[in-house]
Formats: structure tokens, sequence, C-alpha cells
């Protein structure tokens, strides 16, 4: 049977006191909003939907790049969970499927846990997501008559009986489309805030001798962000799991807490990572790398072999061959480095093609930028390019060829050619005592005068 989902990502979230929507704050470099989705499809899911208000341009944005299929609708009031699906009805007018509801700013529900609640639809008619609680606190109750839900009871409403239940209401829900649409329109608002409840469609749905069940998870997947404190708690948690699945995985972490992994991190087994590694989204590091200390990588791809750092930064568009080494203090952007290529200390590599087996020295810089309009270096294999080399771009420097150190490269060098791109040295003798005789003085005169 095919399914849709409904995410639900309309609140403001003030206790976020911020200006941005609460379900584009980031967890793992990556919108809460992203992570629901990204879960969310791995269902493949025939229809998807967020129900945006608060932000609305922001949160459609975020979706349609997460999702491009996704389907937007508005809640331009917030008037509670049930009036937010509600909202999904014109789109999913039709849709005959199971309905899946999720939070935008729930992030951590599992592609399993979703399924499991899929195939709890043979069972039952209407499936909520339940978890066991350490500290229930003021969740709502899940009341069971053994395997079927009877009720859900809101802890302001529940009797000490059904305060000291621990299996709690995660919020989440599937049924089938039709009959969730028609539950729907027999929700009301006669309680204290005035808002339609999702959860009112168990007790419809009982109510009509209609069965509702259960599918459990484990607290943690369920955790809610409402406030800064609750998003560095996800964070802790995203990062304490990646970190975790990593070294199943085959991968050394010396320090793993001081590693901070993106959303989409791959890192292939045998990698060492060193202490203080950053990895920001699109970081693919193939098999055997090693990522030394006080390392920044962002959207680039190491293969096997490499070395990167300590203290390098690799940008956007860095792709590295098999083996390549790049140093101390080097930042890598938009260029590709052939198997065996090093840049071992200084240096800023943009827009570059470096051929495979090439040197470059300490300090090089590749000129790329005029102001208006970015330039590309092209570097040939086995080349050796001398320290404090300055290379001009739009500029190449054939295989097998060589710069001088300090030199300016401003155009073409053939290969095999040694390129020199100095100003004449001039020594004036006897001129630096003199000058420094000058200057030691100036500043005793200065000295005096400010007596």
């Amino acid at each position: 049977m095919s399914t849709a989902l409904v995410i639900l990502a309309a609140g403001k979230g003030t206790r976020m006191n911020s200006d941005l929507p609460k379900v584009l704050h980031e967890i793992a470099g990556a919108p809460m909003l992203a992570h629901a989705i990204t879960s969310g499809l791995t269902l493949d899911p025939s229809r998807l939907v967020v129900v945006a208000g608060h932000g609305a341009e922001a949160v459609t944005k975020a979706a349609e790049e997460t999702c491009p299929l996704a389907q937007i609708v508005l809640q331009e009031e917030q008037k509670g969970t049930a009036h937010a699906v509600e909202q999904a009805r014109s789109v999913l007018d039709g849709f005959e499927g199971d309905v899946i509801v999720l939070y935008g700013d729930t992030p951590f529900i599992r592609p399993e846990t979703l399924e499991a609640m899929r195939e709890a639809r043979a069972r039952h008619d209407v499936v909520v997501l339940g978890f066991e609680a350490a500290d229930p606190a003021r969740y709502g109750r899940l009341v069971m008559d053994g395997d079927r839900l009877d009720r859900i009871v809101e802890f302001k409403d529940a009797s000490d009986e059904e305060r000291a239940i621990t299996l709690c209401n995660s919020g989440l829900l599937c049924a089938p489309g039709p009959l969730l649409f028609e539950l729907l329109s027999a929700v009301g608002n006669d309680n204290a805030a005035g808002e339609y409840y999702l959860p009112d469609v168990v007790a419809l749905a009982n109510a009509r001798g209609l069965s509702s069940g259960v599918v459990t998870c484990d607290e943690a997947e369920t955790l809610g962000v409402n406030s800064r404190a609750e998003l560095a708690r996800a964070e802790a948690l995203f990062q304490a799991r990646a970190r975790a699945d990593a070294m199943e995985n085959g991968v050394t972490l010396q320090a793993p807490d001081t590693v901070y992994f993106a959303f989409d991190t791959f890192i292939g087994g045998d990698t060492v990572i060193e202490p203080n590694v950053v990895f920001g989204p699109g970081v693919t590091v193939e098999n055997g790398a090693r990522i030394r200390a006080f390392s920044h990588l962002e959207g680039c791809h190491v293969s096997r072999g490499g070395v990167i750092g300590p203290y390098a930064r690799l940008r956007p568009g860095a792709e590295l061959a098999e083996d390549v080494k790049i140093g101390n203090f080097v930042e890598i952007k938009e260029a590709r480095l052939d198997r065996g290529a090093k840049v071992n200390h200084l240096s800023y590599i943009g827009d570059a093609e470096i051929g495979e087996g090439t040197n470059i020295g300490a300090g090089t810089i590749t000129c790329n930028y005029d102001g208006v309009f970015k330039h590309q270096t092209r570097i040939g294999a086995r080349a050796l390019i001398g320290s404090n080399t300055m290379l001009v771009a739009p500029v190449s420097v054939g295989d097998d060829a060589m710069t001088g150190s300090g030199s300016v490269i401003t155009t073409d060098v053939e290969p095999g050619a040694l390129a020199l791109g100095r100003a004449k040295q001039v020594n004036k003798p006897g001129f630096a005592r003199k000058l420094f005789e000058m200057l030691k003085y100036k500043k005793a005169s200065q000295a005096k005068e400010a007596e």
C-alpha cells in the first residue's frame, strides 16, 4: 500500500527566542526539518506534504532543497496539531493509502521505527508511536488494554493511577488517509487552549469500534526540540551516535568527544581521525586515510591513503585522489589534486588542477580572483612549485616544470622549464648601518621631546 507523509513544521518556537523558524535550526549541519524528511523518505512515500506557517518561505525552501517533490501547505493560524494535519486534506484528496504524521522538530525518528508503524497498520486502524519514559513528567499517557490502545490521557487530565503509567505519547500517528481526515472532521476544541489536538482521533476511532494500537521506540528517538538547551542536547545525542557508528564501522577516533560529524559524513574503514576534527556537510573520506588534529573539512572528497592536516582546511569542491598529502595551515577549495600530490605547508590552492606527484612548496598561493571572476590554475604532473610562489591565474605550468622560490608567475610555463619571476636583487654596501643609525637617532629624539 502506498504511503504519504505529513510533516508538521508551522510552529514559531517561541522558546527559541529566534527569528528563524524552529524547524530550521540545525543539528549536525542540517535543519531539523531535513532530518525528519530524510528519515521519512526511506519509506519511499508516494506523497510528502510539509505544513508550514511561521517563516513559510524559508521553510518551503529548506523542504524543497531536501525533497524537490515536497508539497507545501500553509497553516496560517496555529490552532493545534489536528488543525495542522487538516491543512493537508486538499492535496491528499483521493489518496487511499496510509498517512504518517511526523514533526519537523523531532529529528531522530529512525526509519526502522517508521517501517514498524506502517507494518502495524495490518493489525490496527490507527497506530500511535509511544515510548517508555524515564521521567514521564507532563507527557500524555497511553492507556492500554492488552495490545489495544484504549485512550490517550493528557497529564493535566490524568488520575494518580494514570500518571503512574510510563508509556507515553510521542505524537506520531499512522492511519489510512480517508479515515484520518474523516476523524479529523470530528475533532473538537473544547479545551482550555481552544485548540484541535491530533491525539483525539484515537478516542474517536475507538468510539466507532475501530482498533487503535501502539508501536514503541527508544525515548531518545522522540526527543523534540523547543529551546536552545534542547537543541544542544539534540546535537550531543547526534554526535554520540555518529561517533559510536563510526567506531563500530572500523574508524579510529583518538579522542571521540572532540570529533564532530555532519548529518551526511561518510568515513571509510581503517581511517584514523585525530583530536579536534570537524566535518561539515558533504564530506566523503575513503578507507585508510588519516585526518590529523584540528582540521576542518566540508564539501570534499578524500581518497584512500590521503593524509590531511594538522590544521588543514578542505572547502567545497576539494577533490583529492589517492595518497594526496595536505599539510599544516593549507586551504584547498574547488581544486582537484591527482594521485600523490603534496601541499605540505602554509598554502592556498583554489580553482586549480594539480597533476600526479606534483609538490607544492610552502607559502604558495593560486591568485584566482580578480574581484569579479574566478580563474583557473593548471599544474601538470611531477612539477615542483618553489616556496612562496604566486600563481596569477589564469595560468598553467607543464609537466616536470619548476618555479623558483619567491616567483610571481603570470604567463604559462612549458613542460620541463624552470620559471623565475623575481625582481632583481640590489645590494647597497654600508646602507643598513646608516639606516639603523638614522632610525635610532629619530627614536631617541622622539623620546626626548616626550619628556
